[in-house]
């Protein structure tokens, strides 16, 4: 769906998006294969390219964070190293975007990875590894924990095992991010939203950001329950916002998992009505974080489900129309170049 762009001059740090192929890898998905496929992941392959493709639609979009995605793992090492070949691969696109040769923007200028951090201590040596894997740009790890008692809601190979973040190797692993001034994403599903508020409570010093408003939950079992379940979503948002550590991110909502829309992908929905379904979780975000702790992210291309990359943006920029300059800019830009240490981008 074509729109005129809004606030186009409106300068944005996009602090979630992927790159991956999946191509090889669809013989080992479960029938039938499409659900994952062209449901979860609207397209097996992402790159570089097709990043600029999305962004290169109008708004200005001038520096992104890679999200860690399992992509790219190196076939010839130990499995605890394997993900370093993730951050190698990706420190090389923004080498390649850094040059200037694909215009101005800066992608990858920060990079999240993985480690497993049920390794306890053994933790250690790997997140030390990718740090040198990518030194200028290595700024933390994602470990998603996303669980549900209904395995539709996420399944194979999405779904992770209940309580991760409160088991003690977990958090002997956790532990390491902060010695070595690392952040840390969380992807969880709305039930879970207790999870992190215990493991922010258990490490207030370290910086945590849960993404995708913490994933509200509208299919499978939870299916037209939205409405139900917002209030408890919401309980648990603003209990989490007390947690000064914990930064939000704004979007995923147009994943499959949340229903905002129920149709995909790129469902054609414009951007008026998406900031409809969306503004209530965004606004209480906002309520519950501040804009100094709350960053609007694309997710892409998991939110190709629901959202083209100009519409996207478009319903965020609907949703805080009434900002004022200092508000946006913290929502649009500089909570991401705060929290990633992407100091070059603050305005």
């Amino acid at each position: 769906m074509a729109e005129e762009i809004l606030e186009p001059d409106l300068q944005i740090i996009d602090p979630h998006h992927h790159f991956w192929d999946l191509r090889p890898m669809v013989p080992m998905f479960p029938e039938p294969r499409h659900r994952f496929i062209e449901t979860i992941v609207p397209t097996a392959y992402y790159n570089f390219d097709h990043l600029r493709g999305d962004i290169e639609t109008g708004h200005n979009v001038i520096a992104t964070v890679f999200m860690e995605c399992g992509a790219f793992y190196r076939a010839d090492t130990t499995d605890d190293m394997k993900v370093i070949g993730e951050v190698e691969y990706v420190n090389g696109v923004a080498a390649q975007s850094a040059s200037g040769l694909y215009g101005n923007l800066r992608a990858c200028a920060g990079i999240v990875g993985h480690a497993d951090l049920m390794l306890g201590d053994g933790a250690g040596p790997v997140l030390e590894r990718l740090q040198s894997a990518a030194p200028d740009r290595f700024r933390g790890i994602r470990y998603a924990a996303a669980w549900d008692a209904d395995p539709e809601v996420l399944g194979v190979p999405i779904q992770k095992v209940e309580g991760l973040y409160r088991e003690t190797a977990f958090r002997e692993g956790f532990a390491h991010l902060g010695k070595l001034g690392l952040t840390f994403d969380a992807w969880i599903v709305e039930p879970q939203i207790p999870d992190v508020i215990d493991l922010a409570r258990a490490f207030p010093d370290q910086p945590i950001c849960i993404d995708h408003c913490g994933t509200p939950l509208g299919m499978a079992s939870y299916e037209g329950r939205l409405e139900e379940r917002f209030d408890i979503w919401r309980s648990n948002i603003l209990e989490l916002g007390k947690c000064e550590n914990v930064s939000v991110k704004l979007g995923g909502l147009a994943m499959h998992n949340c229903a905002m829309p129920a149709q995909g992908p790129a469902a054609g929905v414009g951007s008026e009505e998406l900031a409809a379904m969306w503004r209530p979780y965004i606004e209480t975000c906002i309520e519950a974080f501040g804009t100094r702790r709350a960053m609007f992210e694309s997710n892409y291309p998991v939110d190709r489900w629901g959202a083209t990359y100009p519409v996207l943006w478009n319903a965020f920029k609907r949703i805080t129309s009434a900002a004022s300059a200092a508000e946006k800019h913290d929502l649009y830009s500089n909570t991401a170049a705060r929290f990633y240490s992407l100091d070059q981008f603050l305005n």
